[in-house]
């Protein structure tokens, strides 16, 4: 078994058309969507929801994005058409967290969205430790009123990302990361 500080060191996402299934157990999706809310929540607000995208739900859900995609791109051809109406199908299990404020004084906007970050990183970390590969995407979608309106956010709702998660047929590839003489200061 990886220790933390390893799958932490060697952490990779997964592009979903790379992923394979199965998915994980309804059991294990439970497991991990309580682990995720396990995450620092200021005021205790939950300002943070999911939509599980499984099975048929999937496929009906890449159905609308490739819908609306079609009709803000009339002349698109068939080879777009088809990856926009496989944008949720290509990992076996999608969960969608939404970022969900709630109307408070209290706690500021800006934490509440930091908080819905972080049940997107602690889901995809309790994944990855679980052995499943995941990838934490946005795409246009996310943003798309239209889109978030059909998959039923409310109007002061938005997506902080859909959440991939399926298996690894192969090892990661690794990326450069960031250089830390160049992103680091000191204050003095």
């Amino acid at each position: 078994m990886t220790s933390c500080i390893e799958l932490l060191e060697n952490r990779r996402s997964l592009a979903p058309h790379r992923m394979l299934g199965p998915g994980p157990t309804s059991a294990e999706l439970e497991r991990l969507l309580r682990i995720a809310c396990r995450v620092p929540d200021h005021g205790k607000l939950e300002p943070w929801r999911f939509i599980l995208f499984e099975g048929q739900g999937r496929e009906k859900a890449s159905s609308l994005i490739a819908d609306i995609f079609k009709a803000d791109h009339p002349d698109a051809d068939g080879r777009l058409i088809e990856i926009e109406a496989s944008r949720l199908t290509r990992a076996p299990v999608v969960v969608g967290v939404v970022s969900s404020l709630k109307n408070t004084t209290k706690i500021p906007e800006w934490e509440q969205c930091l908080s819905a970050g972080a049940v997107c990183m602690a889901l995809t970390l309790a994944a990855s430790t679980m052995g499943f590969a995941t990838a934490w995407l946005t795409e246009w979608y996310s943003y798309d009123r239209r889109v978030l309106d059909a998959l039923g956010l409310d109007p002061h709702e938005r997506m902080a990302g859909f959440i991939h998660i399926g298996r690894r047929a192969d090892p990661p590839e690794e990326r450069k990361r960031p250089n830390l003489a160049e992103i680091v200061t000191e204050y003095s």
